[in-house]
């Protein structure tokens, strides 16, 4: 988690995510690139910024032609200087941090992605708001997408870190054979935090649960986890139950393991981590496992 990336479109939330990169970053040793993806007017959506919402508070021109050449330019020109405006606080905020900025002109989620595969991004650090009747399209739309599409972790932001402190984390999982192949994650988190708490979390939906006590102190050994807690709730859902716990013992993170791919378990289908991503309150780090 040293090489990391944060979109940004200059709003709150994407600045909630610029600030815990920047401490990230200077725990870990890394460097951070700022990215601002410019909707083409030709993409149909230029009218909303890279995560929801106008940019610089008005909305972009529906012209053609030269007028669109020069909007955009125009538009880059303002956007470098913002860009300026944050690498001059990053500088504030974590002295030594090497930081970068680039632009890309491009529809957001191809944008986001074609920057982490130029730069070599390991870890995407991006804000995101709860869904709303219109924040849902333009601003959980991209977070999920990311979060199915990236070849990095991800890990979503949405409300302010004054210090940004992982002293518990929640690992969510159903804990069977599958979930083996999430340790590898889950190890390199701890290691980033080695003070941490790991919760594992089993949900439970009824009184009968093929999953004990025993099984989870089983994954625990075997990912050579030490200083943990194991808590198994009963819940009506997966992801209220991730919520509500995550809540309640007020995590500093949750990890999610994630898999596009058919004929895993169900708890690992995208739109747990997704739903998750979007709603829970602290900050919620999602990856893929291995095929």
């Amino acid at each position: 988690m040293k090489n990391i990336l944060v979109p940004t479109d200059f709003s709150a939330e994407s600045h909630h995510a610029f600030e815990v990169a920047m401490q990230l970053a200077q725990h870990t040793g890394g460097s951070v690139t700022l990215l601002h993806v410019i909707e083409a007017p030709e993409s149909g959506t230029a009218n909303f910024s890279t995560f929801g919402g106008p940019v610089n508070g008005s909305e972009l021109p529906n012209s053609n032609g030269g007028m669109d050449e020069l909007f955009t330019i125009k538009l880059m020109e303002v956007t470098k200087q913002r860009m300026a405006g944050l690498k001059d606080e990053a500088e504030r905020l974590a002295p030594g941090v090497a930081v970068h900025d680039t632009v890309e002109v491009s529809r957001i989620g191809d944008g986001i992605l074609a920057a982490v595969e130029k730069h070599g991004i390991d870890l995407v650090v991006m804000g995101a708001q709860g869904h709303g009747a219109m924040e849902g399209f333009f601003v959980g739309s991209n977070t999920e997408r990311m979060i199915r599409l990236a070849p990095c972790p991800v890990l979503t932001i949405k409300n302010a870190q004054a210090k940004f402190e992982v002293r518990s984390i929640v690992f969510p999982s159903d804990f069977t054979e599958e979930a083996a192949t999430a340790t590898d994650g889950l190890r390199r988190v701890v290691a980033a935090f080695p003070n941490a708490t790991v919760h594992l979390l089993h949900i439970v939906s009824s009184s009968n649960s093929d999953t004990g006590q025993q099984h989870l102190q089983a994954f625990a050994e075997r990912a050579g986890l030490s200083n943990i807690q194991i808590e198994m709730v009963r819940a009506a859902s997966t992801t209220s139950g991730i919520e509500q716990y995550a809540q309640q013992i007020n995590a500093d993170l949750v990890v999610i393991p994630t898999h596009a791919r058919s004929g895993l378990s169900r708890f690992f289908q995208t739109s747990i981590a997704e739903t998750v991503a979007t709603n829970a309150l602290p900050p919620v780090l999602t990856y893929h496992l291995n095929a």
